[in-house]
Order: C-alpha cells, then structure tokens, then sequence
C-alpha cells in the first residue's frame, strides 16, 4: 500500500536579486520571451510561501531549470530558499537542467547585455546535496542523477540527461546501463517506481515533435525502455506547457508523460499528485499564487499578457524576418515554410476573420467575424501551452481553423516534415492534434498505470 502525496514544480528559474534585469536591452530581450525575468523573485517567494503553508502533501519535487541561466548568486539564494522550504518541514528533491549550468549566463543594465558569474556543472552537487542528493540511495555524479526513496515502496527516479558523454541531451550507454541497474533492483526489492526528467519523452503537443529541442534526444528509445523496465510515469518540464500524454510500447507497456507549465510563465501551474498503488495515479493542478513586484500585480493576465506579447511581436516580424520565428522555435532549416511564413505574416497584419474566409473561399461563423487574424491564431497559440486546447472539431473555432487548413493543404503536403524520431508526419494531422486536445485532460487526470493482477 504506497498513498503517497506530493508536489511537482517545473522551471522556476530564479534570478538572484543581485543582478540587474533593466534597461533598453532588457526591454527589447523581453519582447521575444514567454517567461518573466526580473519578477521571477517575488513570483518565486510568493510560491514557496503557498507550498510551506499547504498541507495536502510533504513532500515537493522540482523538476529543473531551478535558475534563469545558471548564475552563482542564483543558485546561493534557490538553495537557501529550498533549504527554508525544508526547514518548515517539507521534504525537498531537485533535478538540474541546462538552465542551471550555461556557459554564457547574462544580465541587463543601462549599458545594454553585460555578462554575470556562472558555476561549473561539477558544483551542482553542492549546491543541492541537502535536496535528494545528499541521502540517495544511489547515484550517478557524471549524470547528476540519483534514486530517492520517496515512501515505503515507492522510488523516485531522477534523470539528468546534460552530462551526455558526447554533449547531446540524452541518456548515454553510461547512463543507460546505471538506470536499468537501479530498475532493475527496485524490482528486485518489490518497489514501485517513479521518475522526473527535465526534458519530455513524449511531445507535449504534437506540433512540439517538429522541434528539435522540444523532446529529449532519441526519447523514442528512452520510452521504451523505461517503461519496459517497469517506470511508468515521468514528471518533466522544459517546454513550459500543461499537458499529460500516454503510450503503449510495443511490449504492451504503458508509460505517461506529465510535463507541468512553468512557475514564472503562462500557464502559471504545479501538481499535486497522488499515487493510492502501483497501478494508478491521480493528478491535479494547483495555480500558482498571485505575487507583487514593485507594486505590479502578478497574475494570469499578466502572465497571458507576457506571453501575447511575445506572440504579437514574433508576428510583426513574420512579414519581414520569417526565419526569425522559425529560429525561435528551432525550425529554420525549413526553407519550404519561409515563403509561406512571410505571407502569413503581411496577412495576419492587417485582415480579421471574415476577411481571411472571403480570401479563402470558406464560411466564417458570425461571431469570429470581426476577430483580427493574429488574434486569432495568439490565441491558438497560447492554448497549445496552456493545454485543454479549445480550437476542438465541432467548436466554431476548430471548425473554422480546419476548414482555413484544409484550403491551404496544398502548401502543408510540399513540406514533408520529419518528427524527432525522423519518422515523415502529415502536417495537417500535426496541427488539427494540436489545436484542438482530444486526449487526456491536461490538468486534472486520473491514469491507469499498468493493469491489475488477477
């Protein structure tokens, strides 16, 4: 009998109060960014607050990008912040990413983009040895992974994937080998197991598959494996969307990925997740509190306001500097969508609903009439992270947009996109998946892990 309860947050990434985030530069960098930079400190605090304060669990695991780009004074004060959050009484587990060791860590002043101190990867393990670390019951320091026991009969598996021996995001055959070895004795010790790996393993959304940073290098294979091993169910963050996705693996082994929005960004979420046995787990999202910073409100519309911006920027440049976008998403060596993209965007300048139906040839429902095209596709857009995506077949919404892409269908069959596991994909599958969610509801779940025995 495990019951156990716990809390997932993903991608906090704190800044430290001593580097400055303002000026020109700064401004012009946050026109291009989903996530908060200088608020992520009141945002932050504000959540470690709410997690000391709530009582439907004890423990609380973070999923990586614990930092905005892996300063020294960054790490100094998270780490004081999660031992405060342990010294409360919660019991604290961490993951690290690729945001918490960049080469190339910044900030902004008045004089523009200026550098700041980061740490070498090596120093991690100091940092967060009072968080999971420290009292594993294995580890693997080149891969800053280690196995936690969570509760009498239930692990916790946590991947760090930066440590590649050929400096790829994915799991190594040194890696590979030590995972099936800890699997392989949680088996042996009748324990259940669970993991958190910063990276997804299965695309949030469909459309994330086409983008190559977007899932884990060779997740395909890292799926399989896990779930054959008997690892059913991964925490992981990095895309800052809300989704919950599921695979059965050739072997008839079912493993879900649950990747949770980031705490500093629209959609603003963590879990609570419950798992009653082996066979079952429940999963619920908790908003993240409203915070101040300097006497700014900090809630979901600001949030929503963050992220439209960055939509409605990247669209104003389409028209001019479509590989712009492209690049953003990790795209730009498709040279087909260029020229399309371009003419999107002179489009999405100007024209609203009705107007793009009459160019198209396609009915418009009367209430979307009047809304402006890039309107229209910033909220598309936002929904495929916010997850629960509404632009559904047989919503006005989703009608119209299928019907916009069926008439554009020509131009999406000349692409021939390949997802990440280099398998060719019909785009207008890829964008009717994502625009409309017709799986699991992304925010609150109940998942069958594996079947029960007779």
């Amino acid at each position: 009998m495990i019951d156990f309860k716990f809390y997932l947050v993903t991608d906090t990434h704190y800044l430290a109060s001593s580097i400055p985030a303002y000026g020109e530069a700064y401004k012009e960098y946050m026109r291009f960014e989903q996530k908060c930079c200088a608020e992520t400190r009141a945002i932050n605090r504000a959540l470690f607050e709410q997690l000391k304060n709530s009582h439907e669990a004890e423990t609380v695991i973070f999923a990586g990008d614990l930092t905005f780009n892996g300063e020294r004074a960054s790490h100094e004060e998270f780490s004081a912040m999660l031992a405060d959050l342990k010294a409360s009484g919660k019991a604290v587990y961490v993951v690290t990413a690729d945001h918490d060791c960049k080469s190339d860590p910044f900030a902004f002043d008045e004089t523009g983009r200026i550098g700041a101190e980061g740490i070498d990867r090596a120093e991690l393990l100091d940092f967060y040895a009072p968080f999971g670390f420290g009292d594993a019951i294995a580890r693997d320091d080149q891969h800053l992974s280690y196995v936690a026991q969570l509760a009498p009969g239930l692990r916790l598996l946590a991947l760090n994937n930066d440590g590649a021996d050929d400096g790829r995001r994915r799991f190594d055959d040194a890696q590979i080998a030590w995972i099936k070895e800890q699997t392989a004795k949680a088996r042996e010790d009748g324990q259940m197991m669970i993991a958190v790996n910063h990276y997804p393993l299965l695309a949030g959304q469909p459309i994330f598959s086409l983008i190559g940073s977007a899932v884990q290098k060779e997740a395909g294979k890292a799926v399989e494996m896990l779930a054959d091993e008997g690892v059913h169910l991964c925490f992981t963050g990095h895309m800052h969307n809300q989704s919950i996705n599921e695979i059965v693996t050739f072997r008839g082994n079912r493993f879900y990925d649950v990747c949770t929005g980031a705490a500093i960004a629209d959609p603003a979420y963590y879990r609570l997740v419950t798992i009653p046995d082996e066979y079952s787990a429940k999963i619920e999202s908790i908003e993240c509190p409203v915070s101040d910073f300097d006497g700014v409100t900090i809630d979901r519309k600001y949030l929503k306001d963050q992220f439209d911006g960055m939509i409605l920027n990247l669209i104003a440049d389409m028209k001019t500097d479509p590989e712009r976008l492209l690049r953003k998403f990790g795209i730009g060596d498709k040279k087909a969508l260029i020229g399309p993209f371009r003419w999107l965007g002179k489009k999405l300048d100007t024209k609203n609903m009705g107007q793009v139906a009459r160019l198209l040839a396609v009915k418009c429902p009367e209430e979307l009439r009047s809304v402006p095209f890039k309107i229209f596709i910033c909220d598309l857009v936002r929904g495929i992270f916010e997850g629960n995506q509404t632009y559904t077949e047989g919503t006005a919404r989703g009608d119209l947009f299928l019907t916009v892409l069926r008439r554009v269908r020509f131009i999406l069959n000349r692409v021939k996109p390949k997802n990440n596991d280099g398998q060719q994909v019909d785009l207008f599958d890829i964008l009717r998946e994502s625009a409309g969610n017709y799986g699991y509801d992304d925010y609150n779940a109940e998942l069958k892990l594996k079947d029960r025995r007779p």
